[in-house]
C-alpha cells in the first residue's frame, strides 16, 4: 500500500510563534510523527492550503477534491482542522474508487497532550481496512461523514 497524505492545515499543524504570541500553520506534523514511529509502508505527504478550517472556502474544498482525484493513490488521509472537516468530507463523498480518511487534532501535534498521534494511528489502520468512501477519524472512532458532528462542549466528535 502507498498512502497519500494531504495536509490542509488546522490545529494539528499549528506551531507557536513566540515573537507574535500566536499560533500559525506550520509544516505537516504527520511527516515527523510517521518518521518517529518508523512506519512500515510507503507514503507521501503534500502540504496545501494551510488554513484554519474556519477560514476554508468552497474553492478550497474543490482544490482538495481535485487533488484527491488527480493522485493515483487509492488510500488517502487528509489532515484538516476540526471545525469544518465534516463539510470537506461531504464534498469528498463524490470521489469514487478511493478510501479517504480525514483527521485532525484538538491540540497541536507539537503539544504534549495532543491527540494527533493517536488520531493518525487510528486513521492509518482505518484507511487500510475500510471500504471505499469518505470517513472522519477522531477520538478513537471512525465516522461516516453523513452521521457525525463536532461537540465543542465535550471536545470530541459524536454520532448524529
Amino acid at each position: 500500500m502507498k498512502l497519500h497524505i494531504l495536509a490542509v492545515g488546522g490545529t494539528i499543524d499549528k506551531v507557536y510563534f513566540d515573537a507574535l504570541s500566536d499560533y500559525k500553520i506550520g509544516p505537516p506534523a504527520v511527516s515527523e510523527i510517521l518518521q518517529r514511529v518508523k512506519v512500515n509502508f510507503d507514503y507521501d505527504v503534500r502540504q496545501m492550503i494551510s488554513k484554519d478550517s474556519l477560514d476554508m472556502t468552497d474553492a478550497d474544498r474543490q482544490e482538495i477534491l481535485n487533488a484527491v482525484q488527480a493522485h493515483p493513490a487509492d488510500h488517502v488521509i487528509i489532515t484538516h482542522g476540526t471545525d469544518t472537516m465534516v463539510d470537506t468530507g461531504q464534498v469528498l463523498k463524490q470521489v469514487l474508487g478511493k478510501t479517504i480518511v480525514i483527521i485532525g487534532a484538538m491540540q497541536p501535534a507539537i503539544m504534549k497532550l495532543t491527540d494527533a498521534d493517536f488520531n493518525l494511528g487510528v486513521a492509518v489502520a482505518a484507511v487500510q481496512a475500510l471500504p471505499q468512501g469518505a470517513y472522519l477519524c477522531m477520538n478513537g472512532r471512525i465516522y461516516n461523514v453523513d452521521q457525525v458532528m463536532k461537540n465543542r462542549a465535550e471536545g470530541q466528535f459524536q454520532d448524529l
